[in-house]
């Protein structure tokens, strides 16, 4: 329904082009607040046709050309655009109340314009703006009233094929649901390009990105390497029956066919240690797909064994991390845990202590991703409390990472079309009842998917080369 009424408005601008750009922006200015930004109205309609744009500070456009020009020889046709471009209005009209607006506007006009299927951010949340989630997941223990949605710039249409602003009420708290029914209701949630960042903070960082991206899809990896699975699991919950992240792990597996050998780093097998050295030992070896089960913060992921004392078990810390020597064998790693993906983290070390390890600026998962010489080619989790299911009787954040290796079973190697599958099938699945309360079932299943991240080129081909085949044997 989306992708009709998109042609359709296309289709209306190209025979009005000559009146339509006044009267509609003369209108359409009447109603809107006097923060609302927009620039050089009269812009020309550019005919390109793009697969990819890929946005990002223009500091970094040298270093990022070897990544363009690499995706164009794959035929993906791809597009840097500054993101001081975006705002100057220099392809299209700039509008939207803020600057994440104004981008998420651009994304809708590249989409109609150009054709794109894939959107990359690359650079961090200072330098490309992230978007504030105010979805409160009520949680007793501490709530979590707004957490970062990537979501927010990949779901550009309604269902009624109108721009979504995800601010229905109009008072600048995006996604807000903070009462017994949501304020910004309803909203589609199902993204219409596949999006991803590379929250690189500096240009030898964006070098060591592309790097990985060039070298990994050059080649079709080697099913010796690529076709071993490392799944890491343990008993997440101890007041629920059994090993949860385990059996998260094992329905995992269940999903890929049986060519893929499983790791099966366990609590309940005595595989999974207190320390996180011997995860470490399996990702040197290489692997194609890592998935963990547990829970996290910025810093660490961790689970538990099912013994009384309950002992933590499998803590992975940035420590850790620094010994990951995998090189070229780089897996896609899905993450669940609380807060690994979030992104937006220098004030959580104002003051440097005598411990450089506890100079976090970055989160774990893009530790994994920026990681020269090893860690993850990209990685899938969530920016603020994740929430499995069990806890609450939704979906929760194991259904999207279980589903991810589905998807792949199914045929898809790309990357970014895996997420957007993934989040549509949720969705799905879960629908959401906007009528309900904040904390509830809808309400977190909604959380689940505005919060699933993916740190990582959306255009990736899984396994390099031209995807390497589903069931070739060892």
């Amino acid at each position: 329904m989306k992708k009709k009424l998109i042609a359709t408005i296309v289709i209306i601008s190209l025979f009005f082009i000559s009146v339509l750009p006044v009267i509609v922006n003369a209108n359409y200015m009447k109603n809107q607040p006097s923060s609302f930004a927009v620039k050089n109205s009269l812009k020309p309609v550019y005919t390109e046709s793009y697969d990819m744009i890929v946005i990002s500070p223009s500091s970094y456009s040298l270093s990022l050309q070897p990544f363009i020009d690499h995706k164009n020889d794959r035929n993906i046709l791809s597009k840097f655009v500054s993101i001081d471009d975006i705002y100057d209005g220099t392809y299209f009209e700039a509008q939207g109340r803020d600057n994440q607006e104004i981008i998420k506007y651009f994304i809708k006009d590249a989409i109609e314009n150009w054709g794109i299927t894939y959107v990359l951010f690359v650079g961090s949340f200072t330098q490309i703006p992230i978007r504030y989630c105010y979805n409160n997941d009520n949680y007793s223990a501490s709530p979590e009233i707004k957490f970062i949605s990537e979501l927010y710039y990949a779901d550009i249409y309604g269902e009624n094929g109108n721009f979504s602003t995800w601010d229905s009420d109009s008072d600048e708290l995006y996604g807000e649901w903070d009462d017994e029914v949501a304020q910004d209701k309803p909203i589609d949630l199902i993204p219409d390009v596949c999006l991803g960042r590379l929250a690189c903070y500096n240009v030898d960082e964006v070098k060591t990105v592309v790097s990985k991206i060039i070298n990994y899809e050059m080649q079709t990896a080697d099913p010796s390497w690529f076709k071993r699975m490392v799944v890491v699991g343990g008993d997440t919950y101890d007041n629920f029956e059994g090993y949860e992240g385990e059996i998260n792990n094992q329905r995992a597996i269940d999903e890929m066919d049986s060519s893929f050998t499983p790791i099966k780093l366990w609590a309940s097998n005595g595989k999974l240690k207190e320390k996180g050295w011997n995860i470490i030992g399996e990702i040197n070896k290489g692997c194609g797909f890592w998935y963990l089960s547990g829970h996290g913060n910025t810093n660490i992921w961790i689970t538990y064994d099912n013994e009384p004392e309950k002992t933590a078990v499998g803590k992975l810390t940035s420590i850790n991390l620094l010994f990951l020597k995998n090189k070229q064998k780089l897996p896609v790693c899905l993450v669940g845990g609380c807060h690994n993906s979030e992104f937006s983290l220098p004030s959580l070390y104002p003051i440097k202590s005598w411990n450089p390890f506890t100079w976090l600026k970055e989160c774990w998962s893009w530790q994994l991703v920026s990681k020269p010489n090893g860690g993850s080619i990209a990685t899938i989790g969530a920016t603020g409390l994740s929430w499995y299911g069990v806890e609450y009787g939704g979906g929760g954040t194991d259904w999207l990472n279980v589903n991810f290796f589905k998807e792949y079973t199914n045929g898809t190697v790309t990357l970014g079309e895996i997420w957007k599958k993934s989040l549509t099938s949720y969705l799905d699945n879960f629908p959401i009842d906007w009528e309900t309360e904040c904390g509830g079932i809808s309400s977190i299943d909604a959380k689940t998917v505005q919060e699933w991240t993916l740190l990582g080129d959306p255009s990736l081909t899984i396994g390099g080369g031209n995807g390497i085949i589903k069931n070739q044997i060892i």
